[in-house]
């Protein structure tokens, strides 16, 4: 076979350069056609849209041709010529074909039909080469460019925090165990407490939950930092909108306040699915088609409109109000109680009609590291609220008096020992600062429109599952 430079499916449906030999390679999503001539629909992942291949069936050999099905894998050299097809621009009629790899039909599970989410999930390893996955993880791919771009461009610094900490950011305890001790041969103490003196970092160390405590470490050094990595949380929640590791943006920006941190996170988001629909628009179209009528509109929705910023007391007067004209919600409303994702999807879908930050939370229900306000009772706590996922970001300004600080760490028995120094950030040179965590996959879900998280990372860890 003639050797000639490959050329993407996505610059070669843009070209004009009929009458040229030209090869692609890829993968055949379909085959079909008749004794003379086949059809060949060739895709690359570069795009979401296939090429066609017309094969004249005598030239090539109808044997030769049998094993390319479903699946195989080929280059082709051909002409580009002008499509007479309607949907295509440009086609390829073939002069050669080599066949990489076949996919036997029989045990060749992505067959040319309809596939169950559910289905799919069991062979993670093969759904990218569905359209569905195609599209979700080049969005995902785009999504995580539009982040790094839109910090860069704002002079943020990229700042990495630890994987493995001694820390509990949240104090929320769900935390995996980093260890290389036997665990069939434990060492304890005379209380039957495990020591660890002899693991590896002579201490009890587990996988991160956030990068917040190193982040305000660095945004009080560097002036304004995010974090983008992965984080893991231990909680045996299966829902479609909980995983057990999963990636988090974290900024955080000394001398802003819980009004500047508001301002960031409606900038910050709005650039992000704005980005989306600039440069996955192949991408969303037909995740709209597909899977969600009204995902085009309800990612321009968000954008058209400011975010309502809603104090968390009127926010739960608004919902005891709906309450009393008979709206049911499956759990209480009552001041002082951590919001539902009906509570929060009822504010913004069926009562604004947009977007809507949440602020002043109960401090019972908050973070210990939350300012707390003159009232006692509240603290500056932000989270944006988005139509279809309710929480989407989660964020504050931070307490920066040291007394303050460690009196709530103490009120909440956080064990500190390991916490010295977050502490010290209060002590020298401390400063108002604020930040906020997005759950990247949120994100995705927002954007993608898919029903399930675990559909918007290539390898959804979840309880009972860690396959792939």
């Amino acid at each position: 076979m003639e050797t000639i430079k490959r050329t993407k499916i996505v610059d070669l449906l843009k070209s004009e350069a009929f009458g040229t030999t030209v090869n692609v390679k890829g993968w055949v999503r379909t085959r079909r056609g008749s004794k003379q001539v086949n059809f060949i629909a060739l895709n690359d992942g570069s795009t979401i849209n296939n090429v066609q291949i017309v094969v004249d069936v005598e030239k090539l050999g109808e044997e030769f041709l049998k094993p390319i099905t479903t699946g195989a894998s080929l280059s082709v050299n051909g002409i580009l010529t002008a499509s007479q097809g309607k949907g295509q621009r440009v086609e390829i009629q073939a002069t050669e074909i080599e066949i990489y790899g076949t996919a036997d039909p029989a045990v060749y599970p992505l067959q040319k039909k309809g596939h169950t989410m559910e289905f799919l999930r069991e062979i993670a390893h093969l759904r990218p080469r569905t359209n569905t996955f195609g599209a979700v993880f080049r969005i995902r791919h785009n999504m995580a460019y539009a982040i790094h771009k839109f910090f860069h461009d704002k002079g943020f610094f990229y700042f990495h925090t630890p994987i493995i900490t001694a820390s509990d950011c949240e104090g929320a305890g769900q935390m995996f165990q980093v260890t290389t001790k036997n665990l069939y041969n434990l060492k304890k103490d005379e209380n039957g407490s495990i020591l660890y003196d002899d693991d590896f970092f002579g201490k009890q160390t587990s996988l991160t939950v956030s990068g917040q405590l190193e982040g305000e470490l660095a945004a009080t050094a560097l002036g304004q930092i995010y974090t983008f990595g992965p984080t893991f949380r231990a909680e045996n929640s299966n829902t479609p909108r909980h995983l057990a590791e999963f990636w988090m943006i974290e900024p955080e920006v000394a001398f802003n306040d819980i009004t500047d941190n508001m301002e960031l996170a409606e900038e910050f988001i709005k650039f992000c699915v704005q980005w989306a629909l600039d440069n996955c628009r192949e991408d969303i179209q037909f995740l709209n088609d597909m899977f969600d009528k009204e995902l085009i509109a309800r990612l321009e929705g968000v954008l058209k409109d400011r975010f309502v910023r809603l104090p968390y007391t009127e926010g739960i007067k608004i919902l005891e109000e709906a309450v009393a004209k008979g709206h049911q919600f499956e759990f209480p409303v009552y001041w002082g109680v951590d919001l539902a994702s009906e509570h929060e999807r009822f504010l913004v879908e069926e009562h604004f009609k947009r977007p809507v930050i949440l602020t002043d939370y109960p401090k019972e229900i908050k973070a210990f590291y939350m300012k707390q306000n003159e009232d006692g009772k509240t603290v500056r706590a932000m989270d944006v609220l988005f139509p279809k996922i309710g929480e989407i970001i989660g964020g504050s300004e931070r307490e920066a008096d040291y007394d303050k600080l460690l009196n709530r760490i103490n009120e909440l028995h956080i064990p500190m020992k390991d916490m010295w120094w977050y502490l010290d950030t209060r002590r020298f040179g401390t400063v108002p600062h604020s930040g906020f965590g997005l759950g990247f996959e949120r994100l995705l879900l927002f954007v993608t429109g898919m029903a399930n998280i675990r559909d918007v990372i290539p390898f959804p860890r979840t309880p009972k599952n860690a396959e792939f």
